[in-house]
């Protein structure tokens, strides 16, 4: 487990799939009762008051005081946003931040006081083709075996109002996560985030 602030949690494949065994959650120290959405690859935003799933979404925002939204990565990425008395997570792949669930999580928020950026694929293994690099103009790269790639943390940061915590761990090449390019995995890493 992963808490680089009040109110956010990353977890690693050590904690096990929150999703495939709920009893994990327990070790996490925090209520098992989480808020969640079937993942999409959209840009929809649920405000939700309580725990439970809330359908087809790639983000969830509340005020309600103890309440843990968690949103499941195996290397897109988790992002937790704090505002004012709310928070936001949000489930970003290259196709969610395209379609903009960034700005609309922003803009769920109104006011950003921080931004937490979990475990993810990094520049270093994002293999992508010509067609997913021009959607990111400024934000392409290359892997470490010379083939093009996206800096999606980065496209994610400029989309931010305020700068973001982003962890420098690559799911794909980095040990102790879950990595579906990898290894084609279905177990699933948690970014989990809550009003602290």
């Amino acid at each position: 487990m992963i808490q680089p602030a009040p109110g956010v949690v990353f977890t690693t494949a050590d904690d096990g799939d929150m999703r495939a065994d709920p009893a994990a959650r327990m070790r996490l120290g925090l209520p098992t009762e989480w808020a969640t959405v079937r993942q999409v690859h959209g840009a929809d935003v649920r405000h939700v008051h309580g725990p439970g799933d809330h359908g087809a979404a790639d983000g969830l925002r509340t005020t309600i005081g103890d309440l843990p939204l968690a949103v499941f990565t195996a290397d897109c990425l988790g992002v937790v946003l704090h505002g004012d008395g709310e928070v936001a997570v949000i489930h970003a792949g290259w196709r969610g931040v395209v379609a903009g669930i960034v700005e609309n999580a922003v803009a769920a928020l109104g006011d950003i006081d921080s931004v937490h950026v979990g475990p993810h694929i990094r520049p270093c293994c994002f293999e992508v083709g010509p067609e997913v690099a021009e959607l990111f103009p400024g934000h392409t790269s290359t892997t470490t075996w010379g083939t093009q790639s996206v800096d999606l943390a980065g496209a994610v940061a400029s989309r931010l109002p305020v700068a973001p915590v982003i962890s420098e761990m690559c799911t794909r090449c980095g040990d102790g996560y879950f990595s579906h390019r990898r290894d084609g995995t279905s177990h699933r890493l948690a970014a989990i985030g809550w009003v602290a």
